[in-house]
């Protein structure tokens, strides 16, 4: 059985999946679909414009199915209104660590998994008042913080933006749980290869990353310990990628 029938669908509504390889019973993917879309991700379909051949996602279906294997799909809840399984597969995210997902789950960034100090510097700290008038982009580091050496290597690469937009920024701040971590000047963007960028391990197809330094302290001051507004925390809370401009 590879589908839902349309009334089986029907009672489902949207509903949260895991997927599970079943060479170790790692789960390495939480999802949230409709209809038959757990099983379009099992056999390794493309399904958002975030993915391309290079994710480790696809790679894990591909490396089991090389195997005559089948990814496991467990259906965690269903019946479910859009709201609740996205708050759900976010949960999920939270208590499945390291899995291949590219974002982290819907408001991730905002009522993710932290210690009560964190909350308590969160939501006392001042909100970070933007300049109309200069253009930065904010990059979510929530994952890419944990693996790297630094911020600056946190934040630099590789992310799905659009080149010419990524260029007119002046300053790109690193986000953290919704508080300004870092500010960089942004000198050049490349491709994300490895020779532009030694810790990747493999090209990763447009997607960037940039070259750069600290911001001026002037600038630091300004935004490094602040919240980013709620008026940029609400667009596309999955999406690491938020622009001012």
């Amino acid at each position: 059985m590879k589908k839902f029938s349309l009334k089986v669908s029907d009672h489902l509504l949207h509903y949260v999946y895991r997927l599970v390889d079943p060479r170790n019973g790692e789960t390495f993917y939480v999802g949230k679909g409709k209809a038959n879309r757990v099983f379009q991700h099992m056999a390794g379909e493309k399904l958002s414009s975030d993915e391309d051949d290079t994710s480790e996602k696809i790679k894990r279906i591909r490396e089991i199915h090389r195997l005559g294997l089948e990814v496991l799909p467990i259906i965690h809840r269903h019946g479910l209104d859009e709201k609740t399984a996205f708050e759900i597969e976010a949960a999920l995210l939270d208590a499945y660590f390291g899995t291949t997902n590219i974002s982290g789950g819907h408001h991730s960034d905002e009522r993710g998994v932290m210690h009560p100090e964190e909350l308590i510097i969160r939501y006392e700290a001042q909100v970070a008042d933007f300049d109309p008038n200069t253009p930065i982009l904010m990059i979510n580091v929530n994952k890419s913080i944990e693996e790297r050496s630094s911020i600056l290597e946190a934040v630099r690469y590789s992310w799905k933006v659009s080149l010419s937009k990524a260029r007119q920024a002046k300053y790109v701040l690193a986000v953290q749980q919704g508080l300004i971590v870092g500010a960089f000047e942004p000198q050049e963007w490349y491709k994300a290869t490895p020779e532009n960028f030694p810790g990747l391990s493999e090209e990763r197809a447009k997607r960037f990353g940039f070259v750069g330094k600290e911001a001026p302290s002037a600038i630091k001051e300004k935004y490094i310990g602040k919240r980013v507004p709620d008026a940029y925390r609400k667009r596309g809370s999955a999406n690491p990628i938020k622009y001012s401009y």
